[in-house]
């Protein structure tokens, strides 16, 4: 597959804030319907739907990747070596990740909802081709906007920008996920919570979304690096067919721009305060 993701933003970056946009992609391969055990519908689901169209809305000057490929061909929030056994002739065996274990691997299996998706098992070679076309790129590319906007400003903010179904049971509307403190700096993460309060939106903090592979792996505070993932509720910003933008899209795209607003002010004027007090 060509082009798995597009990047935007200026060299040197114009902002210590990186946004990324792993699972909004909605290209999908050759014979893709044809190896399809369920309709495919099913994998459309498995898309944070449109939340590219939200982070493209919102962005300034800020370094933003964003992935074309589809979460359902290869999940860039799992590590190379989440695969599944049960679907993958390359995995291993032994010490299988949550995720996997419930079909969420680097290539997905299943979904709750529609059960087991393809009609055959993935060769090694398959799999490995996946990762050295998307996910490999990827990363080395988030990792090197992190490091020129650390090299700029002398801190990165990463943005990891998610969607999720709505919480059944739950008013939380925006799940803010800093891997229980181990991916940043709680400044960072209270001044996303004061946007999210500002916008009267209900929000958890690591519940049930606490960041995946990519807060782990960018994610290093003690660097200088500091990792965010931020989850919005998709009945916020699409209709209610849950398949376009429905009327609440630009408040949505305000809350991100305060968000990123907020992420590069601390960033670059948070220390002198913290100096001053």
């Amino acid at each position: 597959m060509d082009a798995c993701f597009i990047s935007y933003g200026d060299v040197p970056p114009a902002s210590p804030v990186v946004l990324s946009v792993p699972h909004a992609g909605r290209c999908y391969p050759e014979g893709v319907r044809d190896s399809l055990r369920v309709p495919f519908a099913a994998l459309t689901m498995l898309e944070d739907r449109l939340v590219d169209s939200v982070a493209m809305a919102a962005r300034g000057g800020e370094t933003t990747l964003i992935q074309q490929a589809a979460r359902a061909w290869i999940d860039l929030n799992r590590a190379e070596d989440d695969r599944d056994p049960m679907l993958d002739d390359g995995a291993r065996t032994g010490h299988l990740s949550a995720k996997v274990r419930s079909g969420l691997g680097l290539v997905p299996r299943r979904t709750t909802a529609a059960g087991e998706l393809w009609r055959k098992r993935l060769s090694a070679d398959d799999v490995i081709a996946r990762i050295n076309a998307a996910h490999r790129p990827y990363h080395a590319a988030l990792a090197a906007a992190l490091e020129a906007a650390r090299a700029r400003f002398g801190v990165a903010v990463l943005l990891d920008l998610h969607s999720m179904p709505p919480i059944r049971g739950s008013r939380t509307r925006i799940v803010i996920g800093d891997r229980f403190g181990r991916s940043a700096d709680s400044r960072f993460v209270n001044r996303v919570e004061a946007a999210v309060a500002a916008a009267h939106l209900p929000q958890a903090l690591n519940v049930p979304y606490a960041g995946g592979y990519i807060l782990e792996r960018h994610g290093a505070p003690e660097q200088g690096i500091h990792a965010i993932q931020l989850e919005i509720d998709r009945s916020l910003y699409l209709d209610s067919r849950m398949d376009g933008a429905g009327p609440g899209h630009g408040r949505v795209v305000h809350l991100v721009r305060e968000i990123l607003d907020a992420l590069a002010d601390e960033a670059i004027a948070g220390p002198e305060r913290l100096a001053a007090e």
